[in-house]
Order: structure tokens, then C-alpha cells, then sequence
């Protein structure tokens, strides 16, 4: 006779549970309650990256156009967390913001192969420039590293916010 009385209340309690979930708010995207546009709002948990050159350079491909379209979250999204220790996400989409610039020309990643230390160098041109940058993997996941491919920049994020914009010639700020 216990066991049933408990079976019973169990049963009770389950029944309960799945009533009150169809009482919930309906799902909404990230960053809706805030009137924020999606690339301000963070990304949700990514997931994994293939291991291969292929896609990195796919990746790459992805995260220059987005720079240079001014989408700063996704492209704040692939940094990895060394390069995240710099500065905020919600400080590097305002400064940039507050100081946007022009969109640029498109880039074109040409390749990516294995460098120094673990890194993964991907070379790419904007307007008949040659660049390279630094990427690792880890955890699944194809990190952009901003301290080694463009330290001047990491250098500029860590001042304060006004001194950031008359280094970089915000007038704006």
C-alpha cells in the first residue's frame, strides 16, 4: 500500500512538471529582449570545427568578410580566449561602433598550413596586400589569435576607451 501511495505521488509530481512547461514563454532568439541586432547578441554554443585546412580556410573566409562588413560580433566570436582577455565583447562592438569604419575591400584567403608552436598560419590579401594571421585549434574550434596577428591592435583595445578613439581618429567618441 506505500509503494502505491508513493508511485502516486511521483506520477503526480511528473505530470505536474510537464503541465507547468507548456506555461512557459515561448523561445525567442538570443538578443530579442534587447532590441540589439544579432551580431551584438553572443553566439550560441558553437559547434565543433573540422581539423582540416579546408575548413579553416572556409572559416577564415567567413570571419574577414565579417570584419570587413563592420559585423564585429561573430568576428569577436573566433578570437580565442587570449585574445578575448583583452577586452570585452560588449567593449570592442561598442568601440567599434562609436568609431566605425568604411567598409573595406573584400579579402581572399588563399591558404592556411601549419606554423610555429602549434599555430596555423592562414595568408590572405585585401586590395593586392598580402597579410597573414594566427590560428589555433582547440577544444573543437578554430580560435583567432589577434595578440600575434595584429598586436598594434590588441595594444589599442587595452587603452581606455577615449584614448582608444584619438589613437584610432575617432572624432565621433
Amino acid at each position: 500500500m506505500r509503494h502505491r501511495v508513493v508511485a502516486i505521488v511521483v506520477l503526480a509530481i511528473v505530470v505536474l512538471a510537464i503541465g507547468l512547461g507548456g506555461c512557459s514563454s515561448p523561445a525567442r532568439p538570443v538578443g530579442a529582449a534587447t532590441g540589439r541586432p544579432p551580431s551584438a547578441a553572443p553566439a550560441a554554443q558553437p559547434s565543433p570545427d573540422p581539423a582540416t585546412a579546408a575548413a579553416l580556410v572556409r572559416i577564415a573566409q567567413v570571419f574577414n568578410t565579417d570584419f570587413g562588413r563592420n559585423d564585429d560580433g561573430p568576428v569577436y566570436d573566433r578570437w580565442d580566449a587570449r585574445s578575448q582577455a583583452v577586452i570585452s565583447r560588449a567593449e570592442y562592438i561598442r568601440r567599434h561602433a562609436e568609431c566605425a569604419t568604411a567598409p573595406q575591400a573584400p579579402a581572399h584567403v588563399e591558404n592556411a598550413a601549419p606554423g610555429p608552436h602549434g599555430a596555423w598560419l592562414v595568408r590572405y590579401e585585401i586590395g593586392g596586400q598580402q597579410f597573414t594571421d594566427y590560428w589555433f585549434y582547440t577544444h573543437s574550434r578554430w580560435g583567432f589569435d589577434l595578440l600575434l596577428s595584429n598586436p598594434a591592435a590588441a595594444r589599442l583595445y587595452r587603452l581606455p576607451a577615449a584614448q582608444y578613439a584619438a589613437a584610432v581618429g575617432c572624432t565621433g567618441h
